[in-house]
């Protein structure tokens, strides 16, 4: 065998050593693309923790008011239950615009 085939069969090994050694990085278990997809996960997850982060501290802050101040229970005792304080008059105004209309058309 003389020296050039020496030569080419040489460089063939190495380049298959070379193929074989970058097969893990770009497609194995801890490839580049694996890493890629994990960090937009993490990116992904970080956003949605985020999100809940700031509900659970608005949700802290409003246990916190209801825990320590009587105001924000009477204002949910007010908004949502329809409750009045004693000795207090409440007034409601209901806008009935059916009837408006049909009394207009009736003076005219």
């Amino acid at each position: 065998m003389n020296e050039s085939a020496y030569l080419k069969a040489l460089t063939l090994i190495f380049v298959i050593l070379i193929a074989l050694l970058q097969y893990p990085l770009w497609l194995g278990k801890g490839s580049w693309l694996r890493v890629w997809d994990l960090n937009r996960q993490i990116t992904a997850q970080q956003d949605k923790n985020s999100a809940l982060e700031a509900r659970n501290e608005t949700l802290n802050a409003e246990v916190l008011d209801l825990k320590s101040g009587r105001a924000a229970i009477e204002e949910r005792a007010r908004s949502e239950l329809g409750m009045i304080k004693q000795d207090e008059v409440f007034y409601q105004v209901l806008e009935n615009t059916e009837q408006n209309s049909s009394n207009t058309s009736v003076s005219k």
